[in-house]
């Protein structure tokens, strides 16, 4: 029987977490990490950053999905909207260099 909240991936049990943008469960290792630091969106892809954390696919149609339901002040529990203007240049940074950053 598998476990609540794990997937077998690779042989192991991963721990899995929800796209804010695209609502799909997956491993999080597939997703970007974000916190929101003074009302901004800040990417952590070490996953070192303090504070609550969100999780979204690096895709900018998993962003768009995320800012049109508003998902981000839900996720971090703030009121108001958060400036993504550097997760969406950190995105297309990460799509011109080929996905490896």
């Amino acid at each position: 029987m598998r476990r609540q909240g794990k997937l077998e991936y690779g042989g192991q049990a991963a721990p899995l977490r929800t796209c804010v943008g695209c609502r799909v469960r997956t491993v999080k290792s597939e997703l970007l990490r974000l916190v929101a630091v003074e009302g901004v969106l800040v990417p952590d892809p070490r996953r070192r950053l303090p504070g609550r954390g969100a999780s979204l696919h690096p895709a900018q149609g998993c962003l768009e999905l995320a800012e049109r339901r508003r998902a981000f002040p839900r996720a971090f529990r703030v009121a108001g909207p958060l400036d993504s203007t550097r997760l969406r240049a950190y995105l297309e940074e990460r799509d011109d260099a080929g996905g490896t950053a």
